[in-house]
């Protein structure tokens, strides 16, 4: 009879406040499927951090892990992109074997997705044969020297890759949209270009140009993320906004490059950007596609989306044909 009468006492005893509120805002994470961090009471989403669905999908139930739902598109991207990072060691591992040479350009208007993209191809790569060059205001030395100088210098030794985030091609948008060149630096700029680039691919270097493409209402909503969200501060410059005003500016200054710029020796290639995730997982299908290494996996599933990759000339055509008709044009 004791025993019965501690149970009911223990049964009856009441939770406070503060254990109510925090046990009703699990129960409703859970049924909602919400990964969730109690602080206080208060229900606060929690974003996973990439790769933790993929690594975690197969693991057993035990007291000390909850289940939580995600997206099937986000696991499906976790898988992919796990396979494709992969095809990138090997790639590599046959780049250095062989000596080759590659370089890859990531232009682009703001928060158009190039760093991301960056991240997720060098994630798991040597870092000894791999560098991100991602170059400041030029210093006052470096503003009197020929304008590609500091660029050339940053090329691969056999056997590396190198990625500009952001290159030359400063000069043909970003700079005489925001006025830190004359029209003169960008004629001149624009007829150098392809001669240079010729050089480049003619002397055995891999060259690839990319350029993401974003549409407004898009960037605009990643530029309010970057003002709410701490981890990314670091991105938001006073440029960004003027981004936003000056996007007619910068269509016209694109269009330009591209009709002076691409050629058949170093064509552009147009990644749309506006879903981050499938801009990379193409992004680096695309330059899997263009070697051979041991080991490959079938063209198939190397297969880019057309709705995501867009040769250079396709969007000249597509401009020109948008400007003719007065309609929206791409980012």
């Amino acid at each position: 009879m004791a025993k019965n009468k501690n149970k009911k006492k223990k049964s009856s005893k009441k939770l406070t406040p503060k254990k109510e509120l925090e046990l009703k805002a699990l129960s409703k994470a859970e049924k909602e499927g919400k990964s969730t961090l109690l602080h206080g009471g208060k229900k606060l989403k929690k974003k996973l951090s990439e790769h933790t669905s993929f690594k975690n999908k197969s693991r057993k139930k035990t007291k000390a892990r909850r289940p939580i739902h995600v997206k099937k598109f986000t696991l499906l991207y976790e898988e992919e992109l796990h396979k494709l990072q992969i095809e990138l060691l090997k790639l590599q591992k046959q780049i250095k074997a062989d000596g080759m040479r590659v370089v890859a350009l990531f232009e682009g208007r703001d928060a158009a997705g190039k760093g991301g993209t960056i991240k997720r191809i060098t994630e798991h790569l040597n870092p000894r044969g791999t560098r991100v060059v991602a170059l400041g205001v030029p210093s006052s030395t470096e503003k009197t020297q020929w304008y590609f100088q500091r660029y050339i210098s940053q090329f691969p030794s056999a056997g590396e890759i190198v990625l500009f985030d952001r290159s030359w091609y400063n000069r043909a948008i970003v700079e005489p949209v925001m006025g830190f060149c004359n029209d003169e630096q960008n004629k001149r700029f624009l007829k150098a270009v392809p001669m240079l680039e010729e050089l480049i691919v003619k002397d055995g270097i891999n060259l690839f140009k990319f350029f993401f493409s974003v549409t407004k209402d898009e960037q605009l909503r990643r530029f309010d993320s970057r003002e709410t969200d701490p981890l990314k501060q670091f991105k938001i410059s006073p440029v960004d906004r003027q981004a936003q005003e000056m996007w007619d500016d910068y269509t016209v200054r694109k269009f330009v490059m591209l009709n002076e710029t691409n050629r058949s020796l170093s064509p552009w290639t147009i990644i749309r950007s506006d879903s981050k995730k499938l801009a990379r997982l193409n992004c680096i299908k695309f330059i899997l596609n263009a070697f051979d290494y041991e080991g490959k996996i079938s063209d198939e599933e190397l297969q880019v989306d057309p709705e995501i990759i867009i040769s250079g000339i396709d969007e000249i055509r597509m401009m020109e044909e948008g400007i003719i008709r007065k309609e929206e044009l791409p980012g």
